[in-house]
């Protein structure tokens, strides 16, 4: 049995959900619009692979988000719509790993082979490369509802159940199956990670001066290492919670909750401060687009207030 919620807990918990959620849409959408309105970014694979990134955050931030407050408002809702939110929400999160290690990969590039890097950093291989990550990462969803639907009667995606992966994909198969595929992928990544952080740290030292660029591209990667280890807790959460759950039984609501912070929230944050604020060049166009904002906002109140 799902447990229920004092209506003052459930109505706080929805408000903080949904004020972090619009905090970080106005930031992601600002991001995306700086990034659509300045050509420069097109030719350029980082901010492709970047806005990317925050377009897949976003996406992910509004589904978790949207499948927390569907579970207090309706409780139950018809499996076809849950199996929909949930498949799309296992491809956006499993999606994030695999943008890093391109954004590393790209990171070392830069800074490893200077003379290569127009050559091996195309936009066409960009779009190529996340081609590739969304079908990889397309995979495990699409055999989790073959295998259900293998498996359950068609009356199942007729029911109403509680939206939650491991009530909507419930078979051991499918349990051992992403197992072995996250185990997988997220070691490729973190390989990946590592292999690049090293090599930079290397052309650092070889380098007769300290490079700002080898800095920062140094610290940009230790960032995409944290982001990784912050991707994985959604892989260890569920565990890791049902185990808490179990020794404490009437803070389960509040476990699940903290959780919901601190696995989906939080991670979203540091990619506008990786680019957002870290990058010099994308920081300028966008400081100048909410300045512009600013400006427009302000007549317009004072028109407001005249009348």
């Amino acid at each position: 049995m799902v447990p229920k919620d004092s209506f003052t807990n459930a109505l706080t918990k929805n408000i903080v959900a949904m004020l972090v959620w619009l905090t970080l849409s106005i930031i992601n959408s600002s991001m995306v619009h700086t990034f659509l309105r300045h050509g420069l970014f097109y030719e350029n694979p980082r901010y492709i692979m970047f806005v990317c990134m925050v377009i897949n955050d976003a996406l992910q931030l509004s589904l978790v988000t949207a499948l927390y407050v569907v579970s207090y408002i309706f409780r139950k809702i018809h499996a076809s719509a849950c199996c929909l939110l949930i498949m799309t929400a296992v491809l956006t999160t499993r999606s994030t790993p695999l943008i890093l290690a391109g954004m590393a990969v790209e990171r070392y590039i830069s800074i490893c082979f200077p003379l290569h890097y127009s050559q091996m950093c195309t936009v066409p291989r960009t779009r190529l490369l996340i081609c590739v990550i969304l079908i990889l990462t397309a995979t495990p969803p699409i055999t989790d509802l073959l295998i259900t639907i293998a498996v359950q009667p068609s009356s199942f995606f007729h029911s109403s159940i509680f939206c939650d992966h491991s009530l909507l994909f419930h078979h051991p198969s499918i349990y051992v199956k992403n197992v072995v595929f996250d185990v997988t992928y997220l070691s490729f990544v973190a390989l990946t990670l590592v292999y690049t952080y090293c090599k930079i740290m290397l052309t650092a030292r070889a380098a007769s001066m300290g490079l700002a660029s080898v800095k920062r591209a140094r610290n940009t990667v230790l960032l995409h290492g944290l982001q990784l280890l912050l991707c994985m807790l959604a892989f260890v959460v569920p565990s890791l919670q049902a185990a808490l759950i179990t020794l404490f039984p009437r803070l389960s609501l509040e476990i699940r909750y903290v959780f919901f912070l601190v696995v989906y929230i939080i991670p979203r944050f540091l990619s506008p401060v990786i680019y957002g604020f870290r990058d010099k060049q994308f920081c300028k166009y966008w400081t100048r687009y909410l300045s512009c904002q600013g400006h427009r906002v302000q007549p317009l109140l004072a028109k407001a207030q005249v009348r």
